[in-house]
């Protein structure tokens, strides 16, 4: 899927929507500033105070307004505010509205006209208190939702006040022309005239431009916000339709790709634990072996018939300590100590059945029982060493384990002195556990604990294999050094 470009910005239709309001505000000015050009004289201090509100009239509230919402959603800061083209600093616009209504009051003389100037200043004064109070709300970072709330209900409703004010004293300047000749009259009633029409215009417009534009905003995000619901519940099929060519599409096409790989790992997992759950199986199952079992009983039942009653005992202890470890209580991972404890009963059952061919020695660094382990790991390989090196050897051989902490690794060895293995077999044997062990022909228990090693620490741990004909086999387990619970004693 090729990803969406960005066509229609969504900063380029709020300055589009911005421009298509301010234009007929320009219009407006421009009518209003050829009508007062046409009179001199008498009027010239009267049109001026007029011209002077009317400027102020028309921008001030938008400015206002939109410096302010803009320093709130966080697009500019008071000390950046100036500098940009479109925006004016709050403070200077304050600063300039009250010194020029404070002239106008210096040179106004009707009564009406001065009261509305008075209102005029203190609601400045006022507007002063609420962009000060702006300003230490964001100093403080008190939250969006704060600051709008203040914008909607203080802010917006002092300014439209100042505007009304702003009217109100137009319109008493007005009334102290009225013994001016008709012409004018005419004039400024065709002026209010067009500025009504146009207002109700440009209000019709802009609602509905604002209604087309929340819209196109809103409505992908909603849908965006349906499919990360989806997602938290489980669900990563979901993916969002964005037909739009803003930012939100670009955030769709994000997402979906994030929950596709979401969707892809989640799959991967399950599948990794299903197998993992089944090679754990399996390997349980070899290890309850029929046959050992069948042959530990049949050595206890010698024993016995021997009067060899001490040693049978010992036998059937250390099957009672080798069948315990096997099971586990279901854990999956057990200590280094519980470990070694399994692997040398398991020798010392084999170690009354083959005492003539099989001595064994374990050299496991104390400092390492309390470290986490798979269960199982080092059985298969004790087991693989007797049955496939030291059985088939015409003497008495060997068995050494050994494990030491080298850094945040645990080394463990399985070292036999039997048969070993031709290069050619070695080579075949490394690439089958490497294999997954469903898929292995030979050597399924070193397969399985090489699996199931990579898949519980990752691929940079598991086993290699080292062997030479006539002088044997070394097998080397690398895991990652975890601590683990120490063992209670039983």
């Amino acid at each position: 899927m090729q990803p969406t470009k960005v066509k229609y910005s969504i900063k380029y239709k709020l300055i589009l929507l911005s421009v298509m309001v301010m234009v007929p505000f320009l219009v407006m000015v421009l009518y209003l500033l050829y009508a007062l050009h046409n009179y001199s004289g008498a009027y010239d201090a009267i049109v001026g105070n007029m011209t002077v509100a009317n400027n102020y009239n028309l921008n001030f509230k938008e400015e206002m307004d939109e410096s302010l919402y803009k320093l709130v959603v966080g697009a500019v800061t008071f000390d950046t505010v100036g500098s940009d083209g479109s925006l004016e600093d709050p403070y200077v616009l304050l600063d300039e509205l009250r010194g020029e209504f404070g002239n106008l009051m210096s040179i106004t003389m009707d009564s009406e006209s001065r009261a509305r100037l008075q209102i005029l200043l203190r609601n400045i004064d006022t507007l002063e208190d609420r962009v000060d109070d702006v300003r230490m709300n964001l100093e403080a970072d008190t939250g969006y939702d704060a600051n709008i709330e203040m914008l909607d209900k203080n802010i917006y409703i002092l300014t439209e006040l100042i505007q009304d004010n702003i009217q109100s004293y137009i319109y008493y300047q007005t009334k102290s022309m009225e013994f001016l000749t008709g012409q004018l009259n005419s004039k400024v009633h065709t002026f209010t005239l067009f500025c009504g029409v146009l207002l109700t215009l440009l209000l019709a417009m802009v609602a509905v431009l604002i209604v087309m534009l929340v819209t196109d905003i809103i409505r992908p995000i909603h849908a965006l916000s349906r499919v990360t619901e989806q997602v938290a519940e489980g669900d990563f099929s979901a993916r969002a339709i964005v037909e739009t060519q803003d930012e939100v599409a670009v955030l769709a096409d994000s997402v979906n790709s994030m929950t596709e790989s979401l969707e892809g790992l989640v799959s991967k997992i399950k599948e990794d634990e299903r197998k993992m759950r089944k090679a754990d199986l399996r390997l349980l199952q070899e290890q309850i072996n029929p046959h050992f079992l069948y042959n530990t009983l049949d050595t206890i039942v010698w024993l016995i018939e021997g009067n060899a009653s001490d040693k049978a005992v010992q036998v059937v202890m250390s099957l009672s300590e080798f069948f315990r470890l096997v099971l586990s209580k279901g854990k999956e991972y057990i200590t280094i100590q519980e470990e070694e404890l399994h692997i040398r009963s398991y020798l010392e059952i084999q170690h009354v059945r083959y005492r003539d061919i099989l001595d064994y020695e374990i050299r496991i660094d104390p400092g390492l029982y309390g470290y986490q382990i798979l269960k199982l790991t080092l059985q298969p390989l004790v087991e693989n060493s007797l049955y496939h090196g030291i059985k088939y050897k015409r003497a008495k051989g060997n068995i050494l384990v050994t494990g030491k902490l080298c850094g945040k690794e645990v080394h463990l060895t399985v070292e036999d002195d039997g048969v070993g293995m031709e290069e050619t077999e070695l080579r075949k044997l490394r690439g089958e556990i490497k294999k997954p062990c469903k898929d292995t022909e030979k050597g399924f228990g070193l397969a399985n604990v090489n699996e199931r090693i990579r898949m519980n620490y990752g691929a940079e741990y598991g086993m290699e294999i080292y062997s030479e004909k006539g002088r044997g086999t070394r097998v080397e387990i690398v895991i990652p050094a975890v601590p683990g619970a120490a063992k209670k004693e039983v």
